[in-house]
């Protein structure tokens, strides 16, 4: 039930400019799609809303005094962090704005983010949603609105396809103050699009399957070019296409991919997909090399067989391998991202991960954060109900909007936290990144001595960092997850 007020009869309304407020928190370094996109369907519906992104602006007083309905974005864990913080310094600032959670992980953590004060949360498909719950707000109606939560009721779930808009970025701020590719000793603005949403597959640690359990839609091909026209006008030169998988819809992926090389020949790409689709889409590697592709992200999550069973990756090590082969044969460089860090890796597990990184010349391939990762357990993730979690789960820590495990071997809890301190610090002094992974590699012998492995990490010292221009192409931005 959306909240009633009083009938108004020539009031303020919120068209006015600046009424609708939404802010972004964090979106891996990118100007946030995830703003950009409702600002378009507002805009469509004669709103004038604001926008603030607080992953390179401050939070200003003014604009969230100024607003009525503040809207707060939140699609990653990271971003809700940072985002309840937000809520409560936006309650503070102005207590009579109705406050909107919406994205991916509001869904998943609805229960905590009303009970803390916001007034409604949307997940999913939000934006016809949080179009819906502002005009309801403007014209003063109350009622049940479908992909609407608020504390008097549930709605029912909205996950099915909607009347895409072409996001607005005009509010935004520019493009050059985001996240930029660096590639051949030089860096050069990058955009980021979303070409398709949701995901077929039910990876068991994945938030998204909880959520849209397996639904995927496209987004229309002129939606996505003229997304892609303006970031490309406001100066970027690279894109990052930010869909869940790139190839669940390999045709569609394709087809953009050849218009936007036809509209922009000279503009690069990189995407996302899962190892199994790289395998089984192998023919079309080299085509995607050709169209501009210069890196591919994927959740290798582990090389243990018996981690990657659990998780329901639809992968192997021995795939990995294979997809290792392909991209490099196409001319791509593979970016993998790992979850080093479960209840059921071991300490060999960890020493045959480092060993495999060395060996294959991934180090410069990765951030060293992701070989800190520990498994996220949100509400609703697929894993709190099989029973290989249940021996180790503790309880929901709300704050942290994560249910607890431990590791059987204490040692490897012990290993993660002091990785992570190691990843941090170097982050801090802005290690070069095989200096960094030497320092993990230290710590993670020194967690092996006396257990008998056969496996010793690779050996120190390593080959020095190639120059600039040998490194292969990354984003500045160095957070995958």
């Amino acid at each position: 039930m959306v909240p009633a007020r009083p009938s108004r009869s020539a009031g303020p309304s919120l068209k006015d400019p600046g009424a609708v407020l939404l802010i972004s928190c964090y979106e891996l370094g990118h100007q946030p799609f995830s703003v950009a996109s409702p600002l378009g369907w507002l805009a469509r519906a004669g709103y004038r809303p604001a926008a603030i992104d607080l992953a390179v602006e401050r939070l200003d007083p003014d604009r969230v005094a100024a607003a009525r309905f503040i809207g707060i974005s939140v699609p990653m864990h990271t971003a809700l962090r940072l985002g309840v913080r937000v809520l409560d310094r936006v309650r503070a600032l102005n207590p009579g704005a109705f406050l909107c959670l919406y994205g991916l992980y509001a869904a998943l953590n609805g229960d905590h983010l009303l009970a803390r004060g916001a007034d409604a949360v949307i997940g999913g498909e939000f934006e016809e949603p949080l179009l819906a719950l502002v005009e309801a707000r403007d014209q003063d109606r109350s009622g049940p609105l479908p992909g609407v939560r608020t504390r008097r009721g549930d709605a029912a779930p909205w996950i099915r396809k909607i009347d895409f808009a072409i996001p607005a970025r005009a509010a935004l701020p520019a493009i050059d103050r985001y996240a930029r590719l660096e590639a051949a000793g030089t860096t050069r603005p990058a955009g980021q699009v979303e070409a398709s949403r949701g995901c077929l597959h039910h990876c068991r640690h994945c938030p998204i399957p909880p959520v849209y359990d397996g639904r995927f839609f496209v987004v229309p091909r002129a939606v996505v070019l003229e997304d892609i026209r303006a970031q490309v006008e406001a100066g970027a030169s690279h894109i990052t296409f930010g869909d869940p998988d790139f190839l669940n819809g390999p045709g569609h992926a394709l087809a953009i991919a050849r218009d936007v090389h036809a509209a922009f020949p000279g503009v690069t790409f990189d995407f996302t997909a899962k190892i199994e689709h790289l395998l089984k889409r192998a023919s079309l590697l080299p085509e995607f090399a050709r169209l501009g592709c210069l890196f591919i992200v994927s959740a290798v999550e582990s090389l243990s067989d018996h981690v990657l069973g659990i998780l329901d990756k639809g992968h192997t090590r021995a795939d990995v391998v294979q997809a290792l082969r392909l991209t490099r044969e196409a001319g791509i460089v593979l970016r993998p991202s790992f979850v080093p860090f479960t209840p059921w890796t071991t300490r060999r597990d960890y020493s045959e991960l480092l060993d495999f990184i060395a060996r294959e010349d991934l180090i410069d391939c990765l951030d060293p954060v992701q070989l800190a990762i520990r498994l996220l357990l949100p509400p609703g993730s697929l894993l709190l109900d099989r029973p290989e979690v249940k021996p180790h789960l503790g309880s929901l820590d709300p704050n942290r909007f994560t249910w607890t495990w431990s590791h059987p071997d204490p040692e490897m809890d012990r290993l993660q936290e002091e990785i992570g301190g190691i990843v941090e610090a170097a982050a801090r002094r802005a290690d070069d990144a095989r200096a960094t992974f030497a320092a993990i590699v230290a710590r993670a012998a020194a967690a092996g001595r006396g257990t008998g492995l056969a496996i010793d990490p690779p050996p120190l010292p390593l080959p020095p960092p190639p120059a600039d221009k040998g490194r292969p192409p990354r984003l500045t931005e160095p957070w995958f997850c």
